[in-house]
């Protein structure tokens, strides 16, 4: 009789140890198909616990399927615990399960999973935010709020989300970006990634032509390719997508822009390119998608309107909190055309019944107060510090060896250096790296043209203006032992 691991078991979960110790060793070999297993009773002396502790073992190995056993018999170790056999037939554990068409595209593509780096002491990671901007005692009482209100019962909600944070939502929307809609327009999503995940399954089949800015947001781009797009790329300048470079042969399914801040050169799209988009779309059948993901962050610009302020017939609008409170709470919005509000309503039951509802409530306890507004005002200010911090950094430190674009708006810069071609990122980010930098390069983001130079996407929102400084100085400090070895090896 092959021995119970770890000797005799505690009182506490005695049961269960005895359990998973048989069943190990039936899946080890100890116990064949058609051994009987010792008595209850053998077992119990043997381990000092109750006859009932191990029948109890027994009952679980039984339930399944390990053992069978009959009422005054030993228990028997099944057929169907035969290694390699599933129903009597021979399996191959080698080969790999089927996988859908989807999941087959999805593994096809570049992992983006947020990956903190460690060790850094100062990190331009772009999408970041301070963790000491959240307005940690606003959104507590809010929550509090939230959970002390009285409630019939605990449901589901509607899946558009909760009616009090739509109703504030087409308020803010009207006062914060000129868009009048309906508040069943609105539908609340799980940030803006879900929001991108709706449209593609709403209106995109497979083979269907999606156009993409390049370069673009690369989880958009992994969206629309997981779908089984036909993408397009359609360049883009400083200042936005180049709307003469799209295709009119052929019908599109949607174009995904960002014209209120291109991601990541950060260019606003002028009117006319925006008239042109619009002419555009009824040409070729074709949803816009605005993402306006930071839409709050203007400083030396007069804001344009959105794209749908213009036309609500075909262009399909996003927002987030991610960029003004935290990208963790996972709350965004669509404002959606007034035919697709059935057909989004119920793919967004279908993907996750609805967000977080006391999130929703919270958020709209701040947007009725005031507090959110006063909030974003105060977020404007402190960044419109930090970027000017870092503008005037990188031109001290750099001075002709770089070009900044994409400053007028937003979270981040874009920074092409001059004389470092773009083969030489990598080793650019390792030396950084090594120096206690973290940056981040452009050319990932670019699905076709890839740039000559290298180019940094810098964000500044999640540093103070004393450490961007900082921060510049060491990262020249960097490049210029970099540039320095480069020249030696060229000599040599």
């Amino acid at each position: 009789m092959g021995q119970l691991d770890g000797g005799r078991p505690s009182r506490t979960g005695a049961a269960r140890r005895i359990y998973l110790d048989l069943r190990d060793q039936i899946g080890a070999g100890v116990y064949a198909p058609g051994d009987r297993l010792p008595s209850s009773r053998t077992l119990a002396d043997e381990l000092g616990v109750s006859r009932t502790t191990v029948t109890a073992a027994f009952d679980q190995l039984a339930s399944e399927g390990y053992v069978t056993s009959r009422q005054g018999s030993a228990s028997v170790v099944s057929d169907m615990t035969r290694p390699g056999t599933l129903r009597g037939r021979q399996v191959d554990h080698r080969l790999p399960l089927p996988l859908s068409d989807y999941a087959a595209r999805l593994m096809e593509l570049p992992i983006h999973y947020p990956t903190r780096q460690t060790g850094l002491e100062f990190d331009f990671r772009y999408g970041d935010i301070a963790s000491a901007d959240f307005p940690t005692l606003l959104w507590r009482r809010a929550m509090n709020a939230a959970l002390l209100r009285r409630r019939d019962s605990l449901s589901y909600e509607h899946p558009a989300g909760s009616a009090a944070l739509r109703q504030q939502l087409q308020g803010y929307l009207w006062r914060g970006r000129g868009i009048r809609c309906d508040v069943d327009q609105i539908i609340v999503v799980s940030g803006s990634q879900q929001a991108l995940d709706l449209c593609a399954r709403v209106l995109v089949n497979i083979g269907d032509r999606v156009i993409l800015e390049d370069p673009c947001y690369a989880m958009a781009r992994n969206v629309m390719a997981a779908a089984g797009a036909d993408i397009v790329a359609v360049s883009c300048d400083n200042s936005g997508l180049l709307v003469e470079e799209l295709p009119h042969q052929e019908k599109s399914a949607l174009a995904f822009v960002t014209p209120s801040h291109q991601f990541p050169l950060g260019g606003v799209l002028p009117q006319s390119r925006r008239d042109a988009l619009l002419q555009w779309a009824y040409s070729v059948g074709a949803y816009i998608v605005e993402d306006d993901y930071d839409g709050e962050y203007r400083y030396d610009v007069k804001p344009i309107p959105p794209l749908f302020q213009s036309d609500q017939d075909r262009v399909i609008y996003i927002g987030t909190v991610s960029k003004t409170l935290s990208p963790t709470l996972r709350l965004g919005y669509l404002v959606i055309p007034r035919p697709l509000i059935n057909v989004f309503t119920r793919c967004k039951q279908l993907a996750d019944r609805h967000s977080a509802s006391l999130e929703q409530e919270a958020l709209a306890i701040l947007l009725d107060t005031g507090s959110y507004e006063r909030h974003v005002r105060k977020m404007r200010r402190s960044n419109a510090e930090r970027r000017a911090a870092l503008i005037a950094a990188l031109t001290s430190c750099f001075g002709e060896k770089i070009d900044i674009v994409g400053t007028s708006a937003g979270l981040h810069v874009v920074a092409w250096f001059r004389n470092i071609g773009a083969r030489h990122e990598a080793r650019l980010i390792e030396i950084a790296r090594t120096a206690g930098i973290g940056i981040y390069p452009v050319s990932p983001l670019y699905l076709e043209r890839k740039p000559v130079v290298a180019g940094l996407v810098l964000g500044y929102a999640a540093l103070t203006p004393e450490e961007l400084r900082q921060g510049a100085e060491k990262l020249a400090s960097a490049i210029d032992s970099f540039a320095a070895r480069a020249r030696d090896e060229n000599k040599g």
